[in-house]
């Protein structure tokens, strides 16, 4: 376990993301989060009452916005997907070269080299 893990808690292990499909799925899902997060943000300031209001139509009305903002995320995204997405690859490219191990040189081959 990383020091990530030994203080928090928290495995630091992110295998189950493999490859870079699961990372863009990933980077997708979390921008149509983001975006019906600040949908919902948006409902919440009423700039003005609506004449038919009812909770039937606040459910409806949110699950709406879901739709909107996972299309959003696929169609024309924020890019905060992405980002999230490029930092992870980086992490994980990281990872991999830490992990390589460095090939052994013997006290005689350094001599002859």
């Amino acid at each position: 376990m990383s020091i990530i893990g030994a203080t928090t808690g928290i495995a630091a292990d992110t295998s189950r993301l493999g490859g870079e499909k699961n990372l863009k799925a990933a980077g997708e899902r979390f921008e149509a989060v983001f975006t019906g997060m600040m949908l919902k943000s948006m409902r919440k300031t009423k700039l003005a009452e609506t004449l038919f209001e009812s909770k039937a139509a606040d459910q409806f009305r949110d699950m709406w916005d879901q739709k909107v903002a996972e299309s959003m995320a696929v169609s024309t995204p924020l890019g905060i997907g992405k980002a999230m997405t490029d930092f992870l690859m980086k992490g994980q490219a990281a990872n991999s070269t830490e992990a390589a191990p460095a090939p052994a040189v013997t006290p005689e081959e350094g001599k002859n080299g």
